[in-house]
């Protein structure tokens, strides 16, 4: 299953900040903000929390995600292995325009769902996404997500 705007590249990492002085002079043009998480995700075992710091950096019309994990109940950070650099590839992420549509094909499709959450019930809302394992195939996680077009331009202005 491959749909949608491809628009970010996500990377594990130990240390945030020496991620994000990696990506210095490589085209980042505005100091990305560190955003604390701590969420709870639902899995086929039942709801996970996770916890961590991520940030957003854009570099021509690619998001690069930098996540620093600090609970995983999941494992779905943990189980990235190292290879050999601070910076270690996750998970590619696609941005779906209907997500009722796109999620009535989940089930039909033969990755397994890693995690998935809705957050257009709660404070914050307007986000909802999910995890595809699809290392079988692609050796990485796809995530999905929808949101409203407003979060999306704020997120673009990141």
């Amino acid at each position: 299953m491959l749909e949608g705007i491809h628009y970010q590249n996500a990377y594990i990492c130990d240390n945030i900040e020496a991620g994000i002085d990696l990506l210095r002079g490589r085209g980042m043009t505005k100091e990305p903000v560190i955003i604390p998480v701590d969420q709870t995700v639902l899995t086929a075992s039942g709801p996970k929390r996770q916890k961590g710091r991520i940030c957003f950096i854009w570099i021509g019309e690619l998001q690069y995600e930098l996540i620093e994990n600090e609970i995983d109940e999941v494992g779905i950070y943990a189980n990235c292995l190292s290879n050999g650099g601070p910076l270690r590839f996750h998970h590619i992420c696609f941005r779906v325009p209907d997500w009722e549509e796109f999620r009535s094909r989940v089930d039909a499709q033969d990755f397994p769902i890693a995690m998935e959450r809705d957050v257009t019930r709660e404070p914050e809302g307007g986000l909802k996404f999910l995890y595809l394992d699809a290392r079988k195939v692609f050796g990485h996680y796809i995530e999905y997500t929808w949101m409203p077009e407003p979060m999306w331009q704020n997120i673009r202005a990141m």
